[in-house]
């Protein structure tokens, strides 16, 4: 039993604490044109491997009107010169509340053709994990009410860049 539990510990150790980010926050009321947010970047801790999962959730906050709302939640593997669309959180006019589960250890055995917002709405393309993250958005048409639009992540060693 004290084996069980020192390898639990070891595991807990090596594991660390999570962090959490609210990458996006914004209130959406006229047409946005394609924007994007900070840029985030993963770094492995010393003595620790680079994280393999990030949890990502998406919420919309219905208020009235409007028309699209889409928010690319996108990964970089060349240090930000290339955006690759990694999950689409899409919004019509009612409230959305989406959870994914990221995994850099998910085999894609065929090439990934790069897109930067386009990837096809409420899909997710998993596998592609790389240390750089933001999140790209726009929308259509008018929208009032409070209409709201917030994507959270969650993994081990996310910094802000």
């Amino acid at each position: 039993m004290k084996r069980i539990f020192a390898s639990a510990l070891a595991w807990l150790a090596l594991c660390g604490s999570a962090s959490a980010v609210e990458l996006l926050n914004v209130t959406v009321t006229t047409a946005i044109a394609s924007t994007t947010t900070a840029t985030y970047q993963l770094r492995a801790p010393a003595g620790r491997v680079f994280p393999i999962n990030m949890g990502v959730q998406c919420t919309v906050l219905y208020g009235s009107g409007g028309l699209t709302i889409d928010a690319y939640l996108q990964t970089s593997l060349d240090g930000g010169s290339t955006w690759q669309d990694v999950v689409n959180c899409h919004a019509t006019t009612a409230a959305l509340h989406t959870i994914w589960n990221l995994s850099s250890l998910t085999v894609n055995t065929t090439a990934v053709t790069a897109s930067d917002g386009a990837l096809t709405a409420n899909t997710v393309k998993d596998g592609i994990f790389g240390n750089q993250w933001r999140v790209k958005y726009n929308s259509t048409g008018t929208y009032a009410g409070n209409t709201q639009i917030h994507i959270d992540i969650i993994t081990n060693g996310l910094t802000a860049q």
